[in-house]
């Protein structure tokens, strides 16, 4: 998932809103004819996990089996469930905070996701000051700070989730790209965004592929990688040992205004009276219908490779270990991982009928196919490289691209939506 957190490009902006609402108007995603014998793609289901959900053995919380009481009940055992959870304990440590989640911590966009941990709070600068004109510059200083204070709360809590502070390059394969990239470096500097520009050889001697033309370079200020599980996992550590008490494979079906609170019920037939609730469940926020007209469902994939081994690791380059993404209308984002995997993934955003989420749309045979052939294509020198680890999971894209706060029963229930794909930082 882009998650993240990945692109947040000013300069492809525009092209990415009216790609995901091309994708909402149609219905479906284009599909390319993959040719028999033309590809490696072998669709094994055994792999049909996060990678990142493979790297450590996380002990599930218990479900709720009996009737609580609460100050806070929260939905969504993901990252904004979590820091909501811990911010609260920071806020008042007496506060009784209850965690629900359905599946496993981090088993949505918080462990799916590409690990690019962004500073960004408006899907990028040119997004902010299309949109908070008046306030862009605020919040631009607010997202650098976020992101210093997330990897401060890392580092203070012991929390061990790969953070490597790598900053990122956005790579341009078209002219025009580089023309924008230039003019942008003067543009954000105006705002305070430093960035450099790499111009072809620059670039090429970075990361060895000749399908780059120039490239942009962000600081660590601006962006960081983490593996997003293990950040999750960490969180709900943390949470514990504040007091909060987490419950997973608690599927909650609907919430109900009572007097005086709120009454959170689950499938296992458990309740937690509240005073209030938060919803924090991104994605898969479809069961409470006050929140569908809201956002919309939108399906990325992603590959992690077998590990490279020094020949090919010496082959591509990319010493310096940066988050990188192209910047076209359909983009893809990619990494290295600390055991020298490589993540590849993005260019589908696919859309499916009735706002379609669930597990049975997590793999996708034809985009990953792709994903594959377009890897090879940026990087021919591996070719022979295997992708043994496939996904996809659901965005919750929104029209301006940013996220959405708001209030529901009256004013009891709290909700953070649309996070458009920069859902870790």
């Amino acid at each position: 998932m882009r998650a993240a957190e990945s692109v947040a490009d000013p300069v492809a902006a525009s092209r990415q809103h009216e790609r995901h609402a091309g994708a909402r108007r149609l219905g479906q995603t284009a599909v390319m004819t993959i040719e028999p014998g033309r590809t490696r793609f072998r669709d094994d289901p055994t792999t049909a996990v996060s990678y990142w959900l493979t790297t450590g053995a996380d002990v599930p919380a218990p479900p709720l089996s009996s009737d609580v009481r609460a100050d806070v009940a929260i939905v969504g055992g993901g990252f904004t469930g979590l820091w909501t959870a811990l911010r609260l304990t920071e806020t008042e440590p007496s506060l009784r905070v209850v965690l629900l989640e359905a599946e496993t911590v981090g088993y949505g966009a918080s462990g799916r996701n590409g690990g690019f941990c962004e500073a960004s709070l408006t899907h990028g600068l040119a997004n902010g000051i299309a949109h908070f004109p008046d306030e862009a510059a605020f919040l631009e200083a607010e997202g650098v700070r976020n992101l210093a204070e997330l990897v401060a709360f890392v580092h203070d809590e012991g929390i061990d989730c790969d953070l490597e502070a790598t900053g990122t390059i956005r790579l341009a394969d078209q002219p025009h790209q580089v023309a924008e990239f230039r003019s942008w470096v003067e543009e954000a500097a105006r705002w305070d965004q430093p960035l450099e520009f790499l111009d072809q050889a620059a670039v090429q001697a970075e990361i060895h592929s000749a399908r780059w033309l120039a490239g942009l370079r962000a600081g660590p200020e601006q962006n960081v990688l983490v593996n997003p599980a293990k950040l999750g996992w960490g969180l709900k550590r943390v949470a514990h040992e504040r007091g909060v008490a987490v419950h997973e494979r608690t599927r909650v079906t609907r919430l109900d205004r009572i007097a005086g609170g709120i009454r959170v019920s689950t499938a296992g037939g458990a309740t937690v009276t509240a005073d209030h609730a938060v919803v924090a469940t991104s994605a898969y926020s479809g069961w409470l219908r006050r929140l569908r007209s809201t956002f919309v469902p939108v399906y990325d994939y992603a590959l992690v490779s077998e590990p490279l081994g020094p020949d090919r690791a010496e082959a591509v380059g990319w010493h310096g270990r940066e988050g990188l993404s192209d910047v076209n209308n359909q983009f893809h984002y990619f990494r290295r991982t600390v055991d020298d995997r490589i993540l590849w993934g993005g260019y589908d955003a696919v859309y499916y009928p009735g706002d379609g989420v669930g597990p049975h749309l997590d793999r996708n045979a034809a985009t990953f196919a792709r994903l594959e052939s377009h890897f090879v294509g940026a990087f021919p020198q591996l070719a022979d490289l295997h992708f043994p680890y496939r996904w996809g999971g659901p965005i919750d894209t929104t029209t301006r691209f940013t996220v959405t706060f708001g209030r529901t029963l009256g004013g009891r229930v709290a909700y953070a939506i649309g996070y458009t794909g920069l859902g870790v930082g």
